[in-house]
């Protein structure tokens, strides 16, 4: 797509872009009247009539756009924006094929971005948490695994003459049904926010299978983001490991701020568990969310700090269950982001390519938090860039 081109009704009113918009170019559109914001895909391509190649190549690749858009359109057809509580989740309004390649629309979301969540007050931090929660719920209620979840596709919005910030999601082109991931080759995600399971299974690990990629991935994930809102960093872990997941995998724990109360240790450890199954329900993260003192950061002397992980370490919440240990894994991930041993302010990400946000110019200022880093492996084990 091309500046003032139109496409199947909408014209392109700018320059499009693959800023942060990974295996994809985005731009702002406009029909009748109304602005957008359009997606287009760089793969798969339908294969045209007369294009070359042998019959069966060809099948191939019909058979990969027919699972495309069956999955595409069936995640549309559970999550519709006037579904209950749609307003949280920002959701795509048309999804079509112009010629060799797909389209996905959404409406144009103006948006300021919150660059240090961690300086709002402990209320202001349990409300966006608790927000969060609620849009995910609304996915985890009808079995739809968000797919790719880390702050990057979370909109932080403040309404005038709102005094809270809340958090609506958006993205949802990995999503896919609990259970039901696509095939190894064609999942996406986030290295640094991606859970152990998901990892193994996107590295070729035999012994993880396509069920175990259940609603429990977008839970490791929200552990991590809850660290990460409340402290400005994500957890610590060894450097012989790429992300946290990979810690998680080998069964070293991670290392949380000290500052954060009991109840929201045991709580981030439950989420960031090793097995899938001990990880708890989303309801029972918004249940934990009612009180919002549990998002204080308390400072501790350090005795009463190494007294309280050792008690979280060994919370009911936390008992990990059998998982299969990592077999050899097929090293077709390199250059994987690991979080820094310092925690830092935050600097914003290019702009989701949902988000429908203005690019941010390249260059830009110092140093970038854990979170806020593009993964270098935003995965579709091919071109794709997080």
């Amino acid at each position: 797509m091309k500046h003032n081109e139109v496409v199947n009704g909408y014209r392109i009113v700018n320059s499009p872009t693959n800023a942060g918009g990974g295996k994809c170019m985005w731009a702002f559109a406009e029909k009748s009247g109304k602005p957008y914001f359009i997606k287009q895909f760089l793969s798969p391509k339908r294969p045209k009539p007369d294009a070359g190649g042998s019959e069966r190549s060809k099948q191939v690749r019909l058979e990969a756009c027919r699972e495309f858009e069956q999955r595409h359109r069936g995640i549309m057809k559970l999550l519709k924006p006037d579904m209950p509580g749609g307003g949280h989740l920002v959701l795509a309004t048309d999804f079509f094929a112009h010629g060799s390649t797909y389209y996905k629309v959404t409406a144009r979301i103006d948006t300021s971005t919150l660059e240090k969540p961690q300086l709002l007050e402990s209320r202001q931090k349990c409300i966006l948490l608790k927000t969060l929660a609620v849009s995910l719920q609304l996915l985890h209620e009808i079995d739809v695994v968000h797919g790719d979840l880390k702050p990057a596709n979370v909109l932080v919005q403040k309404r005038t003459g709102n005094a809270f910030h809340i958090a609506k999601l958006i993205d949802f082109d990995d999503s896919y049904l609990t259970g039901k991931p696509p095939d190894r080759e064609e999942i996406a995600g986030d290295s640094l926010y991606g859970a152990p399971e998901w990892r193994r299974y996107v590295q070729d690990d035999g012994s993880v299978k396509a069920e175990q990629l259940t609603t429990a991935v977008d839970i490791f994930a929200l552990g991590l983001m809850t660290h990460y809102y409340l402290t400005g960093a994500l957890p610590q872990h060894s450097e012989r490991f790429d992300s946290p997941a990979d810690a998680v995998s080998a069964k070293e724990k991670l290392e949380l701020d000290p500052r954060l109360t009991d109840r929201m240790r045991n709580l981030v450890l439950a989420m960031t568990s090793r097995a899938p199954a001990s990880r708890p329900r989303i309801a029972t993260v918004i249940s934990t969310l009612k009180d919002s003192k549990v998002c204080d950061l308390v400072q501790r002397p350090p005795a009463t700090s190494a007294a309280s992980a050792t008690e979280a370490s060994s919370n009911p919440l936390k008992e990990d269950r059998d998982f299969p240990s990592p077999g050899r894994l097929r090293t077709n991930i390199k250059g994987t982001p690991r979080p820094r041993r310092e925690p830092s302010s935050p600097r914003p990400e290019t702009p989701s390519a949902a988000t429908g946000a203005e690019p941010t110019a390249p260059g830009g200022s110092s140093k970038a938090s854990d979170a806020s880093r593009k993964s270098r492996v935003r995965i579709n084990l091919g071109d794709r860039r997080k």
